[in-house]
């Protein structure tokens, strides 16, 4: 089989066929699409899916009113109406409309839970960002809401829907040219990742800005003062997000659950913690090694938010350690080093810019992305056709997700964690039990698995 051969083959599954599309918009009549955060990734994703579907994007909600009146001028441009969709600040007034056939969710991390239960309830289709969320409980109630309301949810993982990789996967996972794996390897090192130093400190008695509801963009989550997330740092803090390993590492994690059809680890253990960037007022780790314990390979992650990587081509992706060789695998390439006298081989992504012409000048998107996000919406859109599973079914991103947590809580905890997949506890823990659920701040209630 040659390449073209291989990848037409291995890119079957990706496929948008014209009587999928047919099946989908049967009459003729654009899906309904909502955004709930349309900031950077927010539009990253609602700009693809306009590329590869006739939606109509009609409502978009933020507690950013300077946000939320870009996004509608870019929207107003992008869709084939030009059309301007209504503004919200507030999420549930936009779903109390029940008039909207798919929501995306592009909020920070701590606001992923609520709004897309809520969505679900009124009765859209969800597209939601990773993690799904930033504690274990909330994950629980995710998917309890998805499967009890028969709603199509895809993560943004889109990792599974990346062509190079689902090549890497077939030819040298699947295909067996690795043979035995013995040892994963995922990381992400990047000195960018500076726990709230990267540009100069705010003021201490900075104030939000007058078009920026701060009280709501905390939300359920503790309150800090605005100053530190006045640099869009919020990822750098635990009440808002599961740090470095939640924000990239849940990408390789699930990158590499997915190219080994890998469900739960049965231990989890994790060192780490504030080594080298002791100032500024940010909390999460920025050195971190976690080892998840699959059946008879442990997945080994770490993270480094300074120095340089080992590899300057690989500073984030996984290396995969099998008996006829290594394989490099990231967003940007992969690269398969056989044993002994073959010869390697190496791919990088397709960016696909003369297809899309408009990737070229858009602010801030992630060119290497781009491809993967639409491939994931074509699949995300086959899966409301069929109303199957999409290849990052919710299931998937809370299984994924709940690890990452978990790597977070045996670093806190200073020991190994069991998990019970059965009981979807920590086996014999009462005290990391207690840390799968995180309080929510007044008047916010914490969504209960048995209840949505």
């Amino acid at each position: 089989m040659n390449r073209r051969q291989f990848l037409q083959s291995s890119m079957a599954g990706l496929a948008f066929s014209s009587s999928m599309r047919s099946s989908i918009f049967a009459d003729d009549t654009p899906k309904r699409v909502g955004v709930i955060g349309p900031g950077w990734y927010g539009k990253c994703d609602l700009f693809r899916l306009v590329q590869v579907a006739p939606v109509e994007v009609v409502s978009l909600c933020d507690v950013n009113r300077q946000t939320l009146e870009q996004a509608a001028d870019l929207v107003a441009q992008r869709q084939a109406s030009k059309r301007r969709p209504r503004l919200y600040k507030d999420y549930r007034e936009m779903l109390k409309e029940k008039d909207l056939d798919i929501v995306l969710i592009d909020t920070p991390d701590h606001w992923h839970a609520l709004p897309m239960i809520a969505a679900v309830q009124a009765g859209a289709d969800v597209w939601v960002q990773k993690p799904i969320s930033v504690d274990v409980i909330e994950g629980q109630a995710m998917l309890a809401a998805a499967r009890k309301y028969k709603k199509v949810v895809q993560v943004g993982t889109q990792r599974r829907s990346t062509p190079h990789l689902i090549e890497a996967r077939d030819e040298y996972l699947r295909g067996g040219k690795l043979g035995k794996i013995g040892l994963v390897e995922i990381y992400c090192y990047t000195g960018s990742w500076s726990r709230g130093r990267r540009r100069p400190e705010p003021p201490m008695d900075l104030q939000p800005p007058d078009y920026l509801d701060y009280d709501m963009w905390v939300g359920p989550a503790p309150m800090r003062p605005y100053r530190d997330l006045a640099n869009n740092q919020w990822r750098s803090y635990w009440e808002y997000g599961n740090g470095l390993v939640g924000d990239m590492g849940i990408h390789m994690l699930d990158m590499v659950r997915w190219m080994l059809d890998l469900g739960w680890p049965k231990r989890i253990s994790s060192t780490g913690g504030i080594i080298m960037r002791k100032s500024g007022p940010s909390n999460t780790s920025d050195t971190q090694l976690a080892t998840f314990e699959f059946e008879d390979l442990p997945v080994v992650w770490q993270h480094r938010a300074w120095g340089a990587p080992p590899d300057p081509q690989y500073w984030w992706g996984a290396t995969f350690y099998g008996e006829n060789g290594t394989l490099k695998a990231s967003p940007f390439a992969y690269d398969f080093i056989p044993s002994g006298d073959g010869q390697p081989v190496h791919r990088d992504v397709t960016l696909e810019l003369e297809q899309y012409p408009e990737d070229k000048t858009e602010p801030r998107l992630e060119h290497f992305a781009a491809p993967a996000i639409r491939y994931h919406m074509k699949d995300f859109l086959a899966a409301i056709a069929s109303r199957g599973k999409p290849v990052a079914d919710i299931e998937e991103g809370y299984i994924s997700t709940t690890c990452c947590i978990l790597a977070n809580l045996a670093m806190q905890l200073g020991r190994t964690l069991t998990w019970d997949q059965g009981k979807q506890r920590v086996a014999g823990d009462d005290e990391a039990n207690r840390l799968l659920q995180r309080p929510y701040r007044k008047p916010w209630v914490h969504p209960d698995p048995e209840k949505v």
